[in-house]
């Protein structure tokens, strides 16, 4: 399986939108509607390369600041389909 490696800015939140999702049960961020800002991207092909890809990036100085974040994206290969997936028709 393939996955993806992405270096993301994380968006600043003020204390009034924190205090109101959580008076609300909502989500703060929704990556499917506004993702963060991507600042890089890496393709690896098998899970333990992604995750020595993901611990390299960890090492720049915004992730280790906590200004930015790694997160490591499963890709579904073609042809397949993913759990829960109907096919077409």
């Amino acid at each position: 399986m393939r996955f993806l490696i992405v270096r993301t800015d994380i968006r600043t939140a003020a204390d009034i939108d924190l205090a109101a999702v959580w008076a609300g049960g909502g989500c703060l961020r929704n990556e499917t509607t506004t993702p963060e800002c991507r600042r890089q991207t890496v393709h690896a092909e098998d899970r333990d390369a992604a995750l020595l890809l993901a611990r390299a990036l960890s090492t720049v100085g915004a992730v280790r600041a906590g200004r930015q974040r790694v997160k490591v994206l499963p890709l579904a290969e073609p042809g397949r389909r993913r759990r829960g997936q109907h096919p077409p028709g």
